[in-house]
């Protein structure tokens, strides 16, 4: 299984997060579900764990530094 990454960097929010997850695909949904609800106020549901599996991206799309921020999905 290839490692995956959720970046807080790609979605504006209003605390400007910048943590980047980076591992196998089920460490990074689950670690990025908890963070999600602890940090952004999201409840941690089924729903929301499949929505950020759909948003993880290749462990090779990170780049260090700023990101542009893009409209969170939805």
């Amino acid at each position: 299984m290839s490692r995956m990454m959720a970046d807080c960097r790609r979605f504006e929010s209003e605390s400007n997060c910048t943590l980047t997850i980076i591992g196998e695909e089920d460490e990074v949904v689950t670690t990025a579900a908890q963070h999600a609800e602890d940090v952004h106020g999201h409840e941690n549901t089924p729903e929301l764990q499949r929505q950020i599996r759909e948003m993880l991206e290749p462990e090779s799309a990170y780049v260090q530094g700023e990101r542009q921020p893009e409209p969170f999905p939805g």
